[in-house]
């Protein structure tokens, strides 16, 4: 009888266990095993398993130049580590945890880096590895969660509201100023041409004699909420996807048998600028500085 009721207490204390660590997983976002694993799903469709280091050190080298100051790096590494463990824990597929594509992270092969840097192949992939060593384990958390660390390429000076470009409300990512991207960058502002047909064509217009573009409504950051074109509403991250812009920062100038569209920045605005981070950092910011200049209210913590 002393022996089933061992048993039966094991049994509960077990299972009491599992629920303590589950929840401690989904709720807290504290809960991990450091020495984890990541799979991705390639370009190739491919699934992979890969240590989380390894991995963000793939990631570095696809997101980043590598030519950017050692604490923009640092930066970039704690944001990705944060982004990758956040899809982790919010991960709604069996088969892999996150995808090596723009629409959540890049990633490259250490083939792929040689290639992409030749003879600096060495250099940088050793100046990366260091900068996702010295934050090894190091997340960002919006009170005990692992936040959404999104990121981007180059503000128009100041970066967007996360509610104003995904529709949905993240008290950590709020506009913010970003005043090392400027015009002394190079492609800050980039003119691109479209004829009128392709211009239409693309927006789907079927008048294209006449183009009025009327009723601009901006965001604080002066990118584009919507407008309308011959009487169609637009949002501007659609235009930006139709056309194929570099920003929702752009100005549209009619001619008689072409369009030229001037945008400011590169990316949806969301999070950190890099370039921003590379700017920080070169006037002496550390990574963690330039992090809670772009993310807000935010701690940075190794995972435990």
């Amino acid at each position: 009888m002393k022996n089933k009721v061992l048993i039966c207490i094991v049994v509960v204390l077990s299972i009491i266990t599992i629920a303590v660590v589950s929840k401690n997983k989904e709720t807290n976002h504290s809960f991990f095993d450091k020495e984890d694993t990541i799979k991705i799903k390639t370009k190739e469709e491919r699934i992979e398993e890969l240590k989380i280091e390894d991995y963000l050190i793939g990631v570095l080298a696809a997101e980043m130049p590598a030519s950017f100051h050692e604490e923009a790096l640092k930066a970039q590494a704690v944001a990705s580590r944060s982004y990758a463990m956040y899809k982790i824990l919010h991960n709604e597929s069996e088969d892999y945890d996150i995808l090596t594509d723009v629409t959540n992270q890049s990633y490259i092969t250490k083939e792929e880096m040689q290639e992409k840097w030749g003879n600096n192949y060495s250099f940088y992939l050793n100046k990366i590895t260091n900068a996702v060593t010295d934050t090894k384990d190091e997340v960002m958390y919006y009170g005990n969660e692992i936040i959404e660390a999104f990121y981007f390429a180059m503000s128009n000076g100041a970066t967007e509201d996360a509610k104003s470009v995904f529709q949905t409300d993240l008290p950590y990512i709020k506009a913010t100023t970003s005043s090392w991207d400027n015009e002394t960058l190079n492609n800050f502002k980039v003119t691109t041409t479209y004829t009128k047909e392709k211009f239409c064509e693309s927006l789907n217009l079927s008048e294209c004699k006449t183009i009025n573009i009327d009723n601009i409504n901006y965001s604080a950051s002066h990118r584009i909420n919507f407008l309308e074109i011959n009487n169609k509403q637009f949002q501007g991250t659609e235009i930006r996807s139709l056309l194929n812009l570099r920003s929702t920062d752009f100005e549209i100038d009619v001619g008689e048998s072409e369009i030229n569209i001037t945008t400011k920045g590169y990316g949806h605005g969301v999070g950190m600028s890099q370039y921003g981070a590379n700017g920080m950092a070169k006037e002496g910011s550390d990574y963690k500085e330039i992090l809670t200049h772009y993310y807000n209210d935010i701690t940075i913590n190794k995972m435990v």
